[in-house]
């Protein structure tokens, strides 16, 4: 490990500054810890709060969510987007139910192991659900270490063995403070050291980010696009699955149908849908969410 020369003023500004988020008071259970994670990504907290307020008001427990149709996940997750995580979530609480006594595992294997479940979310969960000792590298936690440390404005686009590995070697050893360190350089990411209009002047670290001792240099890197929406098949997708969410009972096909004019991207959109799970398609030629 190497020495930390952030983690003091990293944690101070932290206790001055967090967000008061239900998912990381100290009562917070696993489960509404690991719906947290999963709704968060790719998704600000401002969409994510009330969706998850009320995923938890109706589960509050894997098994609670386990005991329904997965179509029930897809419809309460309504507008968030990548509905599949929905899907995946109830696979989760379907296996946490069935393989593990209806309690998220603090086991980090075990959590990987579970549907949809990836490296961060594992790493996440074993940590602020558990306070386990693990790096936790997300798109902020990266983008931080990218500048202050690398010095470079973005990281690359996936995440390499060398981000791991620097994460690793900050990470405090005490396990609260690993945790403590992970959330609030998070934090951080989220509210100071953003991917468009980083505040500097507010950042706790500007006086030893190597990105600003070199003059801000632009990112020269492969180019990065923004995700556009309208017109894609993804829009395409969110209004099918908007006609399905709103009817307690199955769709006809011209339901489906006039959400959409052009009948080619339409159709692919549906394909897609059905492919991923998100939709079933019925003998009777009528559509539902998944039963």
């Amino acid at each position: 490990m190497i020495d930390n020369p952030y983690s003091t003023a990293v944690l101070a500004w932290y206790e001055r500054n967090a967000r008061d988020l239900p998912w990381r008071a100290d009562r917070a259970s696993p489960w509404s810890v690991l719906v947290s994670e999963v709704m968060l990504q790719q998704t600000p907290v401002v969409r994510v709060l009330p969706a998850w307020e009320a995923w938890m008001r109706r589960w509050p427990s894997p098994a609670d969510l386990a005991a329904e149709p997965s179509g029930e996940a897809v419809r309460m997750w309504n507008r968030l987007g990548y509905p599949r995580r929905a899907l995946n979530l109830h696979a989760c609480a379907r296996e946490i139910t069935g393989r593990h006594g209806g309690e998220v595992p603090s086991d980090h294997a075990e959590l990987l192991a579970l549907p949809g479940i990836g490296a961060y979310t594992a790493a996440a969960v074993a940590s602020f659900a558990y306070g386990q000792r693990h790096a936790v590298l997300d798109t902020n936690v990266r983008r931080v270490l990218a500048r202050a440390v690398t010095g470079v404005q973005y990281p690359p686009k996936a995440a390499t063995r060398g981000e791991t590995a620097l994460a690793e070697e900050l990470l405090p050893e005490n396990a609260p403070t690993a945790v403590r360190w992970s959330v609030a350089v998070m934090e951080l990411g989220a509210l100071v050291c953003t991917a468009r209009s980083p505040a500097c002047a507010d950042c706790p670290v500007a006086d030893r980010c190597a990105w600003r001792a070199a003059g801000y240099p632009a990112y020269d890197g492969p180019p990065r696009r923004g995700q556009r929406y309208a017109g894609t098949d993804r829009q395409v997708r969110g209004r099918l699955l908007a006609v399905l969410r709103a009817s307690p009972d199955p769709v006809d096909k011209p339901a489906l149908d006039a959400v959409w004019d052009e009948p080619v991207q339409r159709e692919r959109a549906l394909d897609a849908l059905i492919a991923d799970g998100l939709v079933d398609p019925l003998d009777d030629g009528r559509y539902a969410l998944p039963g």
